[in-house]
């Protein structure tokens, strides 16, 4: 099976990113991982478990690589190396400006530009609020060229009860924008089947 490429990068949301990882690899899904300088600083103020422990706990998968940012070299920065795409969470809105505009001088920014030149998925889940003019038309630019943008918002009609569950659900529409997964979980699909409100 081919792997997901996934990267971590400097916006806050680092749970989305292990969930996502720990998701992939209970799936017998191959991981591609790179992290960027600022997104392990993010992980290290957002997470109990350090960035190296979690690497060391994913690396016991035969299922998971870890490049590093400087990496350009790696075999995932070649269009000839076959993935099923690239997932981004979270995704900075300097990686979204840099993506946006063919920058590539770094392995996050050149995976995401092979993963658009070769025509296969890429999704991004950034992170930022409020967003600027330049921050709306750089995700623009991106959703023109058949990027998924996925926001991280919470489903309030599913009635969340701690930052977990958003977590999940997050992750969880993620995964499946990928197209690694069908469908999403059972518990996370919308179902007005026990709403006796009235119509308004």
């Amino acid at each position: 099976m081919n792997p997901l490429v996934v990267a971590i990068t400097g916006a806050s949301g680092s749970s989305l990113a292990s969930l996502a990882i720990d998701r992939l690899l209970e799936m017998q899904i191959p991981v591609e991982l790179v992290c960027s300088t600022a997104g392990r600083l993010v992980w290290a103020e957002e997470m109990d478990e350090s960035f190296g422990s979690a690497i060391e706990r994913w690396q016991a998968s035969p299922d998971f690589n870890y490049y590093g940012i400087g990496q350009i070299n790696a075999r995932i920065a070649s269009g000839s190396f076959p993935t099923q795409g690239m997932l981004i969470i979270p995704c900075s809105m300097n990686t979204v400006a840099s993506i946006s505009h063919g920058i590539a001088e770094n392995l996050i920014q050149r995976c995401a530009d092979v993963t658009i030149k070769e025509g296969r998925k890429l999704v991004i889940v950034p992170r930022e609020s409020p967003l600027s003019a330049i921050h709306l038309e750089n995700m623009l630019r991106l959703a023109k060229l058949g990027v998924t943008v996925l926001t991280p918002d919470p489903a309030f009609y599913l009635h969340p009860q701690s930052v977990g569950d958003v977590v999940d659900f997050v992750v969880s529409r993620a995964l499946l924008a990928t197209g690694v997964t069908e469908s999403l979980p059972i518990h996370l699909q919308y179902s007005n089947d026990n709403n006796h409100h009235q119509p308004l």
